[in-house]
């Protein structure tokens, strides 16, 4: 009897930490993985209007986490700035600020010291963040119209590196 209880114990511990996974992660087909579709949200931006990422679209999406206390955000804003003025009709920019661990202020005056035109969106719980398991910033997602993830880059990264990956998406 005390093997079956024992036994019974184990299953239902797994099935509890198998759901806790999935909640955390999405569905088995929506990971935040390159080659699997990019999990779904939506979030209101400093403009006041509601972005997100649903399956197929029109355009590519870039998805960018950051803070405004990063030092490698700082250091990539000019290069993202660049590649969006550069690209912005053949795609979607999201620059995603984590503020759940930012200061909304520091955020604003961050985005006007680098004059950005593209979405700012606002992940004010962290809940985004988490589901697109961000664990270093600035962490990017390169998704294409399918709405699948191609590219997937985390710390900050050079120009020349970034816009390649645009070129792939764009095509």
């Amino acid at each position: 009897m005390k093997k079956l209880l024992v036994v019974l114990i184990i299953i239902v511990l797994a099935v509890l930490a198998f759901y806790n996974n999935q909640s955390k992660k999405g569905t088995l087909d929506q990971i935040p993985k390159v080659g699997f579709s990019a999990p779904n949200f939506s979030l209101t931006a400093l403009d006041k209007q509601t972005y997100g990422i649903a399956g197929e679209r029109d355009k590519p999406v870039i998805i960018n986490f950051w803070a405004s206390w990063c030092g490698p955000c700082r250091q990539e804003a000019p290069d993202l700035k660049a590649v969006y003025e550069k690209y912005q009709d053949k795609l979607d920019f999201y620059a995603i600020n984590m503020t759940s661990n930012d200061d909304l202020e520091s955020a604003k005056l961050f985005v006007k010291e680098f004059a950005f035109q593209f979405p700012i969106l606002l992940d004010e719980k962290g809940t985004i963040s988490d589901q697109y398991q961000v664990i270093s910033i600035p962490t990017t997602y390169f998704i294409d119209r399918n709405g699948i993830i191609k590219h997937k880059i985390i710390g900050a990264t050079d120009r020349g590196s970034f816009e390649q990956y645009v070129k792939e998406l764009v095509r």
